[in-house]
């Protein structure tokens, strides 16, 4: 059973993440900023996570809080839920296309948290998500995943194409990357 269930609570937010990293792609989200949701929920379907997100935020200031305090529960319920690695595949990558996009995304399950990101924007906003707040949110999702996340835009030109080209490479190699493939760790240090 790869579940779990996380809540954070501030003065800025309040984030509820249940997640099942063998679900059937099943997604409610609810953060209250419009391109973010859909993110989320291609998120789910393409690595085939059940997940559900309801967050409240500070909205009236923007919409940072809330993204990077969902990326902190997301990572925390991910770290979580693959338990302590036994049997997953760890590393993997995915080459993703969107259009005129190109993203190039790779993961290790290595226990460390890491981002290298690279994927620019030439828009500042993607409906009422500012474009930078896709690199807080993988921050926030690998760190507290534990876990090295490098994400590189090949091509592209449309904010919109990058950024959704990053939350389905993301999936994609989170998907390989926990799949199981046998039953031991797999790391040379005896622990992830």
């Amino acid at each position: 059973m790869r579940k779990a269930e996380m809540a954070r609570e501030t003065t800025e937010t309040s984030v509820r993440v249940s997640l099942d990293l063998d679900g059937a792609g099943n997604c409610r989200v609810d953060t209250g900023i419009g391109f973010f949701d859909p993110m989320l929920s291609l998120l789910a379907r393409h690595a085939g996570f059940d997940l559900e997100v309801t967050a409240r935020g500070d909205l009236a200031v923007d919409g940072h809080h809330t993204v990077e305090d969902t990326g902190i529960c997301l990572g925390r319920a991910l770290y979580q839920a693959r338990g302590g690695g036994k049997g997953i595949a760890r590393f993997a990558h995915a080459v993703l296309p969107m259009d005129e996009a190109l993203v190039l995304v790779a993961v290790d399950l290595s226990g460390r948290g890491f981002l290298a990101y690279d994927a620019p924007c030439r828009v500042e906003k993607v409906g009422d998500f500012a474009c930078e707040l896709a690199e807080e949110f993988l921050r926030a999702v690998a760190v507290n995943g534990g876990f090295t996340l490098h994400v590189r835009a090949l091509a592209g030109a449309n904010g919109h194409h990058i950024l959704e080209a990053v939350f389905k490479g993301l999936a994609v190699a989170l998907k390989k990357a926990l799949r199981v493939v046998g039953t031991d760790l797999p790391s040379t240090k005896g622990v992830l």
